[in-house]
């Protein structure tokens, strides 16, 4: 089994768990023994992941082996026997058992082997077995010589629609039975349960739910499975919606009416029988009406709602099998209804069969290559492209292209593009069907509104549109009709419902249709407005759309096929419904990726201009190389953007590059050249004048990306960068050497990060040469979590005679220890050092650490905010008063934020406050005072006022003594502010007063 096999199978698998039965999952296999990467994998990842999600961490994270053995091992954890036997089937089968090394797993040979029924126990299970099918060889006599089935030809029952063509059998096969072997009346390895199933096959439109459906219902028949799998009913949604009562044995018996006098003698035998209920989301019923009036007659006429109601509840014909398809739309109803059904996500296409159907499709594999990776090359595309008519749509109009000589890239860069180009491509210039297409954008707009994609008859008759007119539509693919309900039609897949609906909106409005309310229609404010989204999931693409057709070439080609009018003033409703966008503020990451999407869609650098023209800070979290493409069309037309933090995940600056020398000349930097999606990004926001801060964290590739980041933000002459942020970045020594030698050619940077990189001390070096030099200008420094021990701060103390300019130092997460702040402190303590601000948070910093501090505070020292949080300095608050007392210390803000602080030194700190008339704010938060340290100190505050202005203490009970001792403290002090409930378990910002 492939990865990607194995990651369907594991999601499947944890997808069947309730929200509680996952965490317990998590948790037990948290006690299991990890493998290496899932040990470093953050476990609030793990945590926050959904069974899909968790599937693949598990498969990025660890082998085969580890996860088919800890799956299997964590469901008989768990004790829920049968998704344990489930995984069993599922991940052991066909395979060796392989020896797990691990001893905390257990031996999980003998663990299969203790599952096993006794010998008994098998003799009792055949027993019933034989009982059931003398059963059902009985129940099987009336009508058995008619052989009843109530489907069509088989041929015709897994039909090939239109997107399945040119597809082989065993392509088709391969992709149905990856699901199918999941649907455990189909299954004879999976263990029989005593109450019947209900399946739920659920998924993006388009993915193949129905096809799959019906070849259960042909396998469920097949005489292989046993006497039981006899009769099949299949029930459209589609057509079910208009139906007017009737009785369940009328409603399956429809279709074939010479069926209607056996239908009794055939419902008697329920457990023969499997149902299925197909697009379940289809049925346009009120709220509720699913579950009113349950009925179990099945020859009493109800609404069909009542009907499939009873049917999901159970009431009728509970022996039944159940087989139901829907969109994730519906998923909440169904669990109102259905008992214990197994869900199942159908996928459609995965990677590998997408390679494969281009493969089929094109026939020659350099062509099917190519326009497979442009495909890939947009992800949005891509992702539809698990629909297998979406595939079958790229396939055509890639290729098309490829023979008549043309260029298919710029076609693939969006999905409009594309779009566009293959309905166009389907007619001859100058077709005049404008208003047929215009008929149908206003019938897609309805229906994607009403969340309805099947259109009756009389939906098009209501329009003036006879069948005849939609010929051209249905010849060509665009439009289907349905085989089970003739009178139903729908668009090739929903996305081009979505097109047609966008269409709707960029056609020039004519009298009748000026108004869109007229046809229940939301207006362009709605249709990009959040709430509406989030009712209706499916406006978000049409939104896209709409976005893409209001670029003018793009008008243009549709005006010049169909003869139609396209709106000239789509564009000014764009721009005035930019806020709908969810974005409420400028910096607003999930909204902004959501507008970033649109105005590369429209390709339409003066609408994008006009929409950007008002963000002065940006922040996004780019996950894939797409992401980044669109995001650079846009930056490049943010004229006034001040401020951009870029959030980059793995994978999306990787490039292939070869080995540098460590050589520091700029012209061999200069000369490696990166791929063009990651240059142009950089050039959209290197070089900008307005630029004056930049963050970069995630994955970052050192080789080739920051090198050529940092080079050219720093020479370009038109930079005017002043803050620069980049973490969680490994690099070589020679690498940072090449670093501090493009850092030395900049004048305008004043501010710093390097906050969690992989610095070190030998890196630390190099840097600090560059800083140290007496043509820098830096300020402010932060070196956060970057690994440096006491070995660097010797180097880092004459930077701070040399550096006239360094205010700001924050060395927090660095285990330095005592030695490396004695050294630091030579440093300070010099009348040249300009240091203002020094973070020593979480550095193994104990009470001897706070002589050499104390000593430089009472002498000639620039030092105003100190930061020892989260050091076990314990009785070195003695030592720290000293210098407190002393007023040549020039301390205004000090945190001592759980330091293991004692109670017997209250009255020594209350007493060097009291004589200090500098210091302004003290943090003495998460230490244990107790009531004894508090009322020492607050007893020595209330005697007079002091220059302290916020004290934050942690407090427990706070007694009446404790209480009337803060009054009179605030009343000796009305400037001061105490924060009693300094208690949160996490740690103030390490550089709060460095941005």
């Amino acid at each position: 089994m492939t990865s990607p096999q194995l990651q369907y199978t594991l999601q499947t698998l944890l997808e069947q768990l309730s929200e509680g039965e996952l965490g317990t999952f998590k948790s037990i296999l948290r006690a299991f023994p990890l493998e290496d990467v899932l040990q470093k994998t953050p476990w609030s990842e793990v945590e926050e992941a959904n069974g899909r999600k968790l599937a693949e961490i598990l498969v990025n994270t660890s082998s085969e082996c580890w996860i088919r053995n800890a799956t299997v091992k964590v469901f008989e954890e768990l004790n829920l026997p049968e998704l344990s036997e489930m995984a069993k089937v599922e991940l052991l089968e066909d395979r060796q058992m392989e020896e797990v090394d691990n001893p905390e797993l257990g031996d999980l040979e003998e663990d299969l082997e203790s599952a096993k029924p006794e010998d008994g126990q098998v003799e009792d299970a055949e027993n019933l077995e034989q009982g059931e099918l003398e059963e059902d060889s009985e129940l099987a006599k009336p009508g058995e010589k008619e052989g009843w089935r109530n489907v069509t030809d088989e041929q015709s029952l897994v039909s090939r629609n239109t997107f399945w063509r040119g597809d082989s059998d065993n392509f088709h096969d391969h992709v149905t039975q990856r699901n199918q072997r999941f649907i455990p009346f189909l299954n004879p390895r999976r263990p029989t349960q005593p109450a019947p199933y209900t399946v739920v096959l659920h998924g993006p439109a388009g993915v193949g739910k129905t096809t799959l459906a019906k070849k259960c219902m042909l396998d469920w028949k097949d005489y292989n499975l046993g006497p039981k799998a006899r009769y099949a009913f299949y029930l459209s949604c589609k057509g079910l919606s208009r139906l007017g009562p009737c009785s369940f044995a009328e409603l399956i018996a429809r279709d074939q009416p010479e069926l209607q006098d056996d239908i009794p003698d055939i419902l008697a035998q329920a457990q023969r029988i499997l149902i299925v209920v197909d697009g379940l989301d289809e049925l346009r019923v009120p709220p509720g009406a699913l579950i009113y009036d349950i009925c179990g007659d099945w020859l009493k006429p109800k609404p069909v709602p009542v009907l499939l109601g009873s049917l999901l509840k159970r009431k009728m014909l509970p022996k039944a099998a159940l087989l139901v398809t829907t969109r994730p739309r519906s998923l909440r109803d169904l669990q109102l209804l259905a008992e214990k059904p197994i869900y199942i996500r159908v996928e459609g296409f995965l990677e590998e069969d997408r390679r494969a159907y281009f493969l089929t499709h094109f026939g020659e594999e350099d062509q099917a290559t190519r326009a497979f990776e442009l495909m890939r090359s947009n992800a949005a595309l891509f992702q539809l492209g698990s629909a297998p008519a979406v595939c079958w749509m790229v396939c055509t109009s890639l290729k098309l292209q490829m023979e008549n000589g043309e260029d298919p890239a710029t076609t693939c860069h969006t999905c409009t593009g594309l779009f566009l180009h293959f309905l166009c491509s389907r007619f001859p210039k100058g077709a005049q069907l404008g208003g047929t297409l215009r008929a149908l954008s206003i019938l897609a707009a309805q229906g994607l509104w009403a969340q309805m994609s099947v259109f009756h008859r009389e939906d098009l008759e209501s329009f003036g549109v006879q069948e005849s007119d939609l010929r051209p539509f249905l010849d060509r693919g665009i439009l289907r009709q349905d085989r089970d309900s003739k009178d139903c039609y729908s668009f090739l897949h929903l996305s081009f419902q979505q097109f047609f609906t966008a269409l709707f909106y960029a056609l020039e409005k004519e009298e009748e249709d000026r108004d869109g309310h007229a046809w229940d229609i939301g207006d362009v404010q709605r249709l990009l407005s959040g709430e509406e989204r989030v009712q209706n999931p499916d406006l978000i693409q049409a939104g896209h759309f709409l976005f893409g057709l209001a670029n003018e070439k793009r008008a243009a080609e549709l005006e010049t096929t169909f003869g139609c009018v396209m709106s000239r003033e789509i564009k000014q409703e764009l721009l005035r419904c930019r806020a709908n966008l969810h974005v409420k503020k400028p910096s607003s990451m999930a909204g902004l990726r959501e507008l970033l999407c649109c105005l590369y869609e429209s390709q339409e650098g003066e609408l994008t201009k006009a929409v950007m023209a008002p963000f002065r800070e940006i922040s996004v979290h780019l996950t894939s190389k797409s992401e980044m493409v669109q995001c650079y069309f846009s930056l490049k037309h943010c004229p006034d953007l001040e401020k951009l933090s870029l959030q980059v995940a793995k994978g999306v600056f990787l490039e292939n590059y070869v080995d540098l020398e460590p050589d520091l000349e700029l012209e061999r930097i200069k000369n490696v050249t990166p791929d063009s999606a990651y240059r142009d990004f950089c050039l959209a926001f290197i070089g900008k004048p307005t630029l004056t801060h930049l963050t970069l964290e995630g994955h970052i590739e050192w080789e080739r990306t920051m090198l050529l980041l940092m080079c050219d933000l720093f020479r370009t002459p038109r930079g005017n960068l002043q803050y620069l942020r980049f973490g969680g970045h490994s690099a070589t020594p020679e690498q940072w050497a090449d670093f501090s030698f493009l850092l030395k050619a900049n004048q305008s940077l004043r501010h710093l990060h390097l906050s969690a990189n992989l610095l070190l001390d030998e890196g630390a070096k190099l840097l600090y040469e560059t800083i140290g030099h007496p043509t820098n200008l830096l300020q402010k420094l932060s070196l956060e979590n970057c690994r440096l021990t006491e070995a660097s701060c010797k180097e880092l103390a004459n930077v701070l005679i040399v550096n006239q300019h360094l205010t700001h130092l924050c060395l927090a997460k660095n285990p330095i220890g005592d030695r490396g702040v004695e050294l630091l402190c030579e440093g300070l303590s010099y009348p040249d050092c300009k240091l203002q601000t020094l973070v020593l948070q979480q550095c193994n910093i104990t009470k001897r650490g706070c002589r050499p501090i104390s000593k430089v505070l009472q002498g000639v020292c620039s030092l105003t905010d100190l930061d020892l949080s989260l050091n076990h300095i314990g009785c070195g608050l003695w030592i720290l008063c000293k210098a407190l007392e002393n007023p040549d210390c020039n301390l205004k803000h000090l945190r001592l934020w759980s330091c293991s602080l004692l109670p017997f030194y209250c009255q020594h700190l209350g007493s060097a406050l009291i004589s200090n008339q500098k210091l302004e704010t003290l943090d003495l938060g998460q230490n244990h005072l107790w009531k004894s340290g508090i009322i020492k100190l607050l007893g020595v505050l209330k005697q007079r006022p002091g220059s302290l202005k916020t004290l934050r203490l942690k407090t427990y009970d706070t007694s009446l003594e404790i209480e009337k001792l803060l009054e009179e403290v605030k009343g000796k002090n009305p400037k001061l502010t105490i924060d009693c409930d300094a208690s949160g378990e996490a740690a103030p910002g390490c550089c709060d007063s460095f941005c």
